[in-house]
């Protein structure tokens, strides 16, 4: 990663190098939004794209830096691996918008951050990317030709881009293969506007639902990945320009509390986004212009509903592993293995929102007992 002068940032530009970086998170957009869209009938897709663009440009003109807009990873991996509604995916998005909106308003959100351990964070990741590899291979195995050709592009694509300054847009070659392959097949779709989006009131039972299933564990890595490391870096890249944690957590709370009533997929910060759009060259607001540009292209375009029966299902079991090794990678650098080896194995098990209770509880039950070890001083020696 290049080294910041500190003179970077706070400012709009359109250039080659904003439109590369641009693109440099979409690996993790398309896959999970996809994959949601598959699994929940009584989503549109359109909508969910239509909203990620829209804050993508407002947090550019917002924030003045390439600050990235993703769908929030936990809800997106527990509903895909379980086909939760749409009522229950809106609510989540309320439930999680208006925490985090307080939050931010309130200057709560370091306090919040130091009281989740860190072994319990990484326990969440890992069990997230077992949740994802389990779905995964139900596509890979259903559709093993595309899988393969799937999974060596995004191979090339990887290394292309350690090895060199080439934007990894594996995700969208893999996808535009897919389309045309489908096309091809089964011919063009029909072209539609999206429809105009109209408000969505959950139940009682989907607020009760989608925060015991979903809001629940989202909650620490939101705080964690989402708005402290997001902030973390922006003043390592932007010494001069960085972005205040409580000041993230606002608009995350703002573009949930808009966009899922009207259909938007829960959306947050994220700390490998920012990192990705900047190696690829994003410096300033103009990279998140672009990208919204582009996926509201996506949207208007190319995301009917029709479009999703056009793709083989070997293109989503690739892109949804590739999701979660990215997840599952940070997970080894917890400071407990046990807490967080037990929250993924409990996750599979039991769910996510259990074994991350059943964490947080192993990870005080643990500290106290060092402690204790620790105050009781030496052992007398016989």
């Amino acid at each position: 990663m290049t080294e910041s002068t500190g003179t970077e940032g706070r400012g709009i530009r359109i250039t080659l190098e904003e439109i590369a970086g641009a693109v440099g998170d979409f690996g993790t957009i398309f896959p999970i939004m996809l994959g949601v869209a598959i699994v929940c009938p009584d989503v549109n897709v359109s909508h969910f794209f239509l909203f990620i663009a829209v804050w993508y440009i407002i947090a550019g003109l917002y924030y003045r830096l390439p600050i990235p807009i993703e769908p929030m990873k936990a809800i997106g991996a527990i509903v895909i691996a379980e086909g939760l509604s749409g009522g229950e995916i809106v609510a989540s998005g309320i439930v999680v918008g208006a925490l985090f909106l307080l939050l931010g308003l309130v200057g709560g959100m370091t306090w919040i951050g130091e009281r989740i351990p860190e072994s319990v964070v990484r326990g969440v990741q890992a069990g997230l990317a077992l949740l994802l590899l389990r779905t995964s291979l139900n596509y890979i195995v259903s559709d093993a030709l595309f899988a393969v050709l799937s999974i060596g592009i995004i191979v090339v694509f990887f290394i292309a881009s350690q090895r060199a300054r080439v934007p990894d847009i594996s995700a969208l070659v893999v996808l535009v293969i897919g389309l045309a392959v489908g096309i091809a097949t089964q011919g063009m779709p029909p072209f539609r506007l999206i429809p105009i989006p109209s408000l969505i009131i959950p139940t009682p039972a989907d607020f009760i639902a989608g925060t015991w299933n979903l809001v629940l564990p989202q909650i620490p890595l939101t705080l964690t990945n989402a708005i402290l490391a997001t902030s973390l870096l922006s003043y390592d890249l932007f010494p001069k320009n960085g972005v205040d944690p409580d000041r993230l957590s606002r608009t995350i709370g703002a573009m949930n509390l808009i966009s899922t009533p009207l259909g938007g997929f829960p959306m947050c910060h994220g700390a490998g986004g920012l990192a990705a759009m900047y190696r690829f060259g994003a410096r300033t607001g103009g990279a998140n212009i672009i990208a919204g540009t582009f996926i509201l292209i996506f949207a208007v375009a190319f995301a009917p509903p029709e479009v999703l029966t056009l793709i083989p299902l070997g293109v989503f079991g690739a892109l949804l592993v590739f999701v979660a090794i990215e997840l599952g990678k940070h997970s080894v650098k917890t400071e407990s293995y046990l807490v967080t080896g037990a929250i993924a194995v409990l996750t599979l098990v039991f769910g996510l929102t259990v074994a991350f209770i059943i964490g947080m509880i192993l990870a005080y039950a643990l500290e106290w007992r060092e402690r204790r070890r620790q105050g009781s001083g030496p052992e007398p020696q016989s």
